[in-house]
């Protein structure tokens, strides 16, 4: 397998489910600052001009963060990634719709590329204003609806907690923001396991 990546980019939560499988795969840098997403070499491999972008190693790629993390949980149920149950499973997939649907563009790229809310340059700090605004709200529906004990789910560690990361990682080192205690005690739990660690030293990214 290969993982079509940039470093800090929400492609970190596929590094660190790819890290929890431990199996060989290989990374490839895609610097999104440089715009390589909208380079020939890359829109070859994902038209779609953004990462992660997953190479199976069977001639096929997967794009979109949830289905990568489904698939990658699916393929390997001996690593139990995702609930088993069709309840459980669910519930994972609602909460990887909602981190990569909801949180990451509404909360985080409105901070980072404001210009893609507003074509007005005047208006790019209410546009991070409303990101952070919007962050603490998403963030405080997750905490009000927390079901699990240290991760996200009842049954324990998911994909879904590996989506969950990014955001929070973003949050706290990028934005300044302040979780609230069940998010701030899984971002504590994460970086705690040895997969996060490895990832994000592979990223060159603080622990």
């Amino acid at each position: 397998m290969k993982l079509y990546y940039s470093p800090g980019a929400c492609s970190m939560g596929i590094h660190i489910i790819l890290e929890e499988l431990g199996k060989p795969y290989e990374l490839s840098l895609v610097a999104l600052k440089d715009g390589a997403q909208h380079k020939p070499d890359f829109l070859a491999v994902n038209p779609k001009s953004k990462v992660p972008a997953l190479d199976r190693g069977d001639g096929k790629v997967l794009t979109e963060f949830p289905v990568i993390a489904w698939w990658l949980a699916k393929a390997n149920p001996a690593a139990a990634l995702i609930p088993a149950d069709l309840e459980g499973e669910a519930r994972c997939l609602e909460l990887l719709d909602y981190v990569c649907g909801t949180i990451h563009p509404q909360a985080f790229t409105r901070q980072f590329r404001p210009g893609n809310y507003t074509l007005r340059e005047e208006d790019f700090p209410k546009s991070v204003e409303l990101g952070k605004a919007n962050a603490d709200k998403y963030f405080a529906t997750l905490e009000k609806g927390w079901a699990g004990g240290t991760y996200l789910l009842p049954s324990g560690y998911s994909v879904a907690d590996a989506a969950l990361f990014f955001v929070e990682y973003w949050a706290t080192r990028r934005s300044g923001l302040t979780l609230p205690p069940h998010l701030a005690a899984h971002l504590a739990a994460m970086l705690a396991r040895p997969a996060v660690q490895r990832a994000l030293t592979q990223e060159g990214l603080a622990l």
